[in-house]
């Protein structure tokens, strides 16, 4: 094998190589260079895109957390405002249970307050009716010795005058002769001129408060409990003069000293025929004329209260009166009037009567006798009516009161708050038209008897016997029809305040609401209320 040898190159052609080889190179370096661009190129727009998907993704993510932060936020402060909630719901429920066991101990501590005072009160009147009665039984003895004086004196003189044979008659008649000594003359003119039966119908009644009637029904009905018989002193005081003392000073409220004018006996006689005749009142008339309704009378009741105010199973109406005392010896506070003494810038001691009337006036409960200081819701939770209440025998009747009783499962009062409903307005407007015939009952009863209006002589002890045969007197009245004179009308000024705890009975509370619903409702309502 042969080899051709390799020529070598001159100068120009070795140049001119060198010259393809630096052009290939250039362009080798220039393509590298393009791809090397266009990949950083790409690289950066990817890069540009990562960049900007990762700024949205924190964009993104920031907003969630926000997002997230706000709801936490929120769901915070609901929980805080919950929290805070039941914190105030604890409180309140502690302060109203604080407030409960206060107000339960204060009414416990009044409750065994007034028990004791009434305790002390009772035994206080049982050592002055032993004292009364020590001073009554020397009082006779020592009459007693003065008539055997007397009468021994009288036998001497006539033993001097006359022979020893006629001793023994003289002897005898003796007494028969100064039976009287002990009798002062008064004058009973204006006794006998009424009593006799040719005096004017309208004078007595006008004397009396009631008819000639009227008067003799309650003589007969007192007879045999008043009657008296003679003794060898005096003679006993007629049944009739002994009944016309006691009406007579219960109707004009006169002294004593002017009562023992008129009828011409003693001041301490006519005191003594007063409190009789009010004890055989108490004794013999009241359970006639003042008693509670049974069934049937009951329901007549019902029956005429809604007619008059269209509210069913009203079954009386009640109310509070006070009647001014002098001051007592003890507890003198307990028997304040505060709201008497500002009204009439006078010092001013009271005792309550509470009563209930039928439509047509008639007492048919009265509780009488408690201190003046009491507001009403106390003295109706010490009446007989509470505890015939709290015995059931109330079910499905109604006691209308006004605002100073608060509102049971058996009263029914009116609405005292403030900006009332047109329902509420016309409820009250209804309960007021029953609560006005119990307050007129009342204006009457203090009207017809004077005593009643001012300041009596009469033992604090002595005084309910008094108030009572009032009310029974005045129910003998009511029911016989006996018109109370024009002039003798009489205007109450008991104020009322209302009941510390209105409201006792959720129960009442809705049932007051449905009354007042359909009373309004049912086009049984007025409409006076609108002009208010």
């Amino acid at each position: 094998m042969e080899v051709t040898p390799f020529p070598f190159l001159n100068q120009e052609e070795y140049s001119h190589i060198l010259g393809l080889f630096s052009e290939m190179e250039d362009r080798n370096n220039n393509n590298n260079s393009g791809f090397n661009g266009n990949n950083n190129l790409n690289k950066r727009r990817r890069n540009d895109d990562d960049d900007g998907d990762q700024q949205k993704g924190s964009d993104k993510q920031q907003q969630e957390l926000k997002s997230s932060a706000a709801w936490s936020d929120i769901l915070t402060s609901i929980i805080l405002l919950d929290e805070e909630e039941k914190r105030e719901q604890e409180q309140f429920s502690v302060e109203s249970h604080q407030d409960k066991i206060l107000f339960d101990d204060n009414s416990k501590r009044k409750t065994r307050a007034m028990d004791e005072y009434g305790h002390q009160l009772q035994v206080h009147y049982d050592d002055l009716d032993v004292m009364d009665q020590l001073r009554t039984k020397r009082s006779r003895r020592t009459a007693s010795a003065a008539a055997t004086v007397a009468a021994a004196a009288a036998v001497s003189e006539n033993d001097r005058a006359n022979n020893p044979m006629n001793q023994s008659a003289s002897t005898s008649a003796a007494p028969a002769q100064h039976r009287r000594l002990w009798v002062k003359n008064r004058s009973k003119d204006w006794w006998e001129e009424r009593n006799h039966p040719d005096f004017s119908e309208e004078q007595f009644r006008r004397d009396f408060r009631m008819s000639k009637a009227t008067f003799n029904m309650v003589c007969e009905e007192l007879e045999s409990t008043v009657m008296k018989k003679n003794t060898m002193l005096r003679d006993a005081i007629p049944v009739r003069q002994r009944v016309a003392v006691c009406i007579w000073r219960l109707a004009t409220g006169e002294p004593l000293r002017v009562v023992s004018k008129r009828f011409g006996l003693g001041i301490s006689t006519c005191h003594k025929l007063v409190l009789e005749v009010c004890s055989a009142i108490k004794t013999v008339l009241m359970p006639k004329f003042l008693q509670w309704p049974d069934e049937q009378k009951v329901k007549q009741i019902k029956e005429e209260f809604e007619s008059i105010s269209s509210i069913a199973n009203v079954g009386g109406a009640m109310y509070t009166t006070h009647v001014p005392i002098i001051a007592p010896k003890i507890s003198v506070a307990a028997y304040f009037n505060k709201r008497h003494t500002e009204r009439n810038q006078k010092t001013s001691y009271s005792i309550t009567v509470q009563g209930v009337v039928d439509p047509k006036g008639v007492f048919t409960d009265v509780c009488i006798g408690w201190p003046g200081s009491m507001p009403d819701d106390q003295v109706l939770e010490r009446s007989a009516l509470f505890q015939r209440a709290n015995r059931g025998l109330l079910k499905d009747v109604w006691i209308v009161g006004n605002s100073g009783y608060p509102l049971m499962d058996w009263v029914l009062v009116p609405y005292t708050q403030k900006n009332l409903t047109w329902t509420q307005h016309a409820f009250n407007e209804k309960i007021g038209e029953i609560q006005g015939i119990a307050k007129e009952s009342f204006a009457r009863l203090k009207g017809r008897w004077a005593c009643l209006q001012k300041r009596t002589e009469v033992k604090l002890q002595e005084l309910p016997v008094i108030l009572g045969a009032c009310c029974v007197l005045h129910n003998i009245c009511e029911m016989r029809n006996e018109v109370m004179d024009p002039e003798l009308k009489f205007d109450l000024y008991d104020d009322e305040m209302i009941a510390e705890n209105s409201i006792r009975s959720m129960a009442s509370a809705q049932a007051r609401d449905h009354i007042a619903h359909n009373l309004l409702h049912h086009g049984l309502a007025g409409t006076s209320f609108l002009g208010q």
